[in-house]
């Protein structure tokens, strides 16, 4: 997409609770795959305490320690994590990106319950690979953003190296949400430190868990392991509407409606904005032979490698399109 687009003024609607916020956010889907070996795509739910979305993601804005943070540039966009990657180490108090993408497997889906009571990325429930048994409340995934900007370049060649993790030594029970560490003489613009929490409904795939051992769940990139998510942020927001907000909005929880400075939208707005199918695929709502585009299963441990001759159904996109988001919310904590 063009850098020079003005997202924030092209776009509509918006599927996030601020009315300002246009940004795109994305992630890999997940798939249940099936004794018979079809595929069905795991829904998407709402997370605890933002209402009634239809599914989405949160997506949080967090200033560390009331530190100052500059709002991302018209044209900014950033990468984090590897698709191809199918092995991993666990994640190291001295390594801060380490702590950025994992897993949550609920016991429950109490808000409140002993398994949703540690930070992203942090506690004995998260892993950096997908659960290997079943979640009764369900699996969330936590992406946590670099939040430390070269402060030139909105976009990298990788889409990953103009931005990066601050330093420091992680508290392993606190994880990096909220870290404050000290951004790279490289890096030394601290922007808002980005979160997507992902609710992922495969409680409902739990009577059909296999007894040999295997875990059924995939990445829409073909990834069985979950070393390969990663995240992808394209900024949106209109004009100064950002920078006012980590500048203004202090409440710790994150609820919307203490934010003063944006304008929160009602659920059936959130709702009311959907992006129709622009690729002719059926990927949902029922079992599917393959995982859509060309996505063969590939457990690794080597990095998976890209199809050739890919026939899978696509389209070209002639002028700037947008597609629905997440309900987001803001915190400043």
């Amino acid at each position: 997409m063009d850098p020079s687009l003005d997202i924030g003024a092209l776009a509509t609607c918006t599927t996030c609770r601020f009315k300002e916020d246009k940004s795109n956010y994305w992630t890999a889907t997940m798939y249940f795959k099936h004794p018979n070996g079809t595929f069905f795509r795991v829904p998407q739910i709402p997370n605890h305490f933002v209402g009634e979305t239809s599914g989405g993601m949160t997506v949080y804005y967090v200033q560390p320690g009331g530190q100052k943070v500059t709002a991302f540039p018209r044209g900014f966009r950033m990468i984090v994590g590897d698709p191809y990657l199918r092995t991993g180490v666990p994640s190291e108090p001295a390594k801060v990106a380490s702590w950025g993408l994992s897993f949550r497997c609920w016991d429950s889906p109490d808000p409140f319950g002993p398994s949703n009571t540690y930070p992203p990325g942090a506690g004995q429930y998260d892993t950096i690979h997908l659960p290997n048994k079943k979640c009764n409340g369900g699996i969330r995934s936590n992406i946590l953003f670099p939040s430390c900007w070269d402060g030139k370049n909105t976009d990298s060649p990788d889409h990953s190296s103009h931005v990066a993790y601050p330093l420091g030594t992680v508290n392993a029970n606190v994880g990096i949400l909220g870290f404050t560490g000290t951004c790279p003489y490289t890096h030394p613009v601290r922007v808002p430190h980005i979160l997507y929490e992902t609710y992922w409904d495969t409680a409902r795939f739990n009577s059909m868990w296999p007894t040999d051992g295997s875990q059924p769940l995939v990445l829409s990139m073909g990834d069985p392991t979950g070393y390969g998510q990663h995240g992808d942020y394209l900024f949106g927001w209109e004009g100064d509407s950002l920078q006012r907000a980590m500048d203004n909005c202090q409440d710790g929880f994150g609820w919307p409606e203490a934010c003063t400075e944006l304008t929160v939208q009602t659920d059936d707005e959130i709702n009311a904005c959907v992006q129709k199918p622009l690729v002719d695929e059926k990927v949902e709502g029922e079992y599917i032979p393959l995982l859509p585009g060309c996505n063969p299963v590939q457990y690794g441990p080597e990095p998976a490698t890209m199809v050739e001759g890919c026939g899978a159904v696509s389209t070209t996109i002639s002028r700037a399109t947008r597609t629905s988001l997440p309900a987001a919310r803001i915190t400043t904590a």
